[in-house]
């Protein structure tokens, strides 16, 4: 898993308040099209859900992007992960170290971790993190708590400072992916951008075309 190159396009989910059939099901729908435009790297970070219905859903997803060739992570829940199948984990910067969880997953998983300044970024590197987001580096709605964006001049900064690959995160959209990628970015992480799309098929596409 680790030695194949990272795609440029890093897909997230994100909203799910509930379990049940018909909100999993959307979602699964949404997701496949995603694929089905080209994307390859998909974290599953449900927050809402509870345990169990985090599992069934996961279970789903993974029997999925293996139809695909995807990889798929699992946000901050290593026993999720061992337990569907995952190809690793996305940790956020106040849970367990890299460290301890390419102990429990073994070293061929894939371990990013969320990273909203230089610090952390630097600290995922030494912890042995395989790549970070870094962000926000736009403004969106979403991210407001965790402060104001980087902006391009702190992103490009930041980036400088360590070797992992790093995916851009917060308020990147089709038309700031390239000034994201001249920062250093090795990708861009997306949520609504393209999940909310109407047609997510092209929108992926586009997007993935405007990273290569």
């Amino acid at each position: 898993m680790k030695s194949n190159p990272l795609p440029g396009l890093y897909l997230i989910t994100d909203g799910l308040q509930r379990g049940g059939d018909k909100e999993e099901g959307e979602l699964l729908t949404k997701i496949e099209a995603a694929l089905k435009g080209g994307a390859r790297l998909i974290q599953l970070r449900e927050k809402g859900l509870k345990g169990g219905e985090l599992l069934r859903l996961a279970k789903k997803l993974r029997a999925l992007t293996k139809d695909y060739g995807a990889s798929l992570l699992i946000n901050d829940r290593v026993d999720i992960a061992l337990s569907c199948g995952a190809d690793g984990v996305h940790l956020t910067a106040s849970s367990f170290s890299p460290a301890e969880a390419r102990r429990l997953l073994g070293k061929e998983k894939l371990i990013g971790v969320s990273t909203h300044g230089p610090d952390q970024a630097k600290k995922a590197e030494r912890d042995g993190a395989d790549f970070i987001t870094l962000g926000p580096v736009f403004f969106t709605p979403s991210k407001t708590a965790y402060g104001e964006p980087l902006g391009l001049v702190d992103f490009k900064k930041i980036t400088s400072l360590i070797a992992l690959p790093v995916y851009a995160l917060g308020g990147v959209k089709k038309n700031n992916i390239e000034e994201t990628l001249k920062a250093g970015a090795c990708g861009v992480s997306m949520i609504s951008a393209i999940l909310a799309a109407d047609d997510i098929i092209k929108t992926t596409q586009e997007i993935i075309k405007e990273i290569r």
